[in-house]
C-alpha cells in the first residue's frame, strides 16, 4: 500500500509538499523524504507526533532515545513502521526545530492499496519552506510582536471608551432578515 501525505506550514501561506511513501516504510524514511523535499539538514533533532482530529499531540515518535526516565514507551523513527500508526486522514505534526517548537502539519490524504513504492517521492511541491532553524532572539521578537497584536485586540474590544449611544440600533429596524438563516 502507498500512503500520500500533504505537508503545510503555519509560517508560510503558499507552502505545500505532497509525499508518496510505501506503507511499510519507517517514520525515519518519511523524515528523510520530508527533509529532502525542503532541503533540510538531516542531522537536526526532530520528532513526529500522532495527532487527533483537532491537532492535539499524542504519541511521540522521535529520532533518538533521549534517555527519558518516565514509564512511557519510547518510539524511535527507524524502528516504527508507518502502517502501524497511520489510518486514512491521520494527522501528524513534524517538529523540525526543537528550540522553537516549529513544525509542519501533515495529513494522510489517501492510500493506494495493492501498490508498492520502493523509495519515497515528493509528488507535489509548492512555495518556499520556512527556514529549518530560527535564531532564538528572532523567534522571541516574533512572539513578542504577536503578543502585542493580541493585547491590542483585548484593549480594543474591552475598551471602557466605547459608548453604547454611538451605536445606531435604528439601522437594524429597517433591515429584513431571512428567517431561514
Amino acid at each position: 500500500m502507498i500512503f500520500n501525505f500533504r505537508l503545510v506550514s503555519d509560517e508560510v501561506d503558499n507552502f505545500r509538499r505532497e509525499i508518496s511513501i510505501d506503507a511499510d516504510a519507517t517514520f525515519l524514511d518519511l523524515r528523510n523524504a520530508i527533509c529532502d523535499s525542503v532541503d533540510y539538514d538531516k542531522n537536526q533533532m526532530c520528532s513526529f507526533f500522532i495527532c487527533d482530529d483537532n491537532w492535539e499531540k499524542g504519541k511521540e515518535i522521535t529520532l533518538e532515545d533521549m534517555g527519558s526516565e518516565s514509564d512511557e514507551d519510547v518510539y524511535l523513527m527507524d524502528e516504527t513502521i508507518l502502517s502501524d500508526y497511520i489510518d486514512d486522514g491521520q494527522r501528524l505534526i513534524f517538529v523540525f526545530d526543537y528550540m522553537t517548537d516549529r513544525c509542519f502539519f501533515i495529513e494522510m490524504k489517501k492510500s493506494v492499496p495493492g501498490k508498492n513504492l520502493k523509495d519515497p517521492v515528493c509528488i507535489a511541491s509548492m512555495g518556499t519552506p520556512p527556514p529549518q532553524t530560527m535564531d532564538l532572539e528572532e523567534f522571541e521578537a516574533k512572539n513578542a510582536a504577536a503578543t502585542q497584536v493580541d493585547d491590542l485586540d483585548e484593549d480594543f474590544y474591552g475598551s471602557d471608551e466605547f459608548n453604547d449611544d454611538e451605536f445606531d440600533a435604528a439601522g437594524f429596524d429597517e433591515m429584513t432578515f431571512d428567517e431561514n438563516m
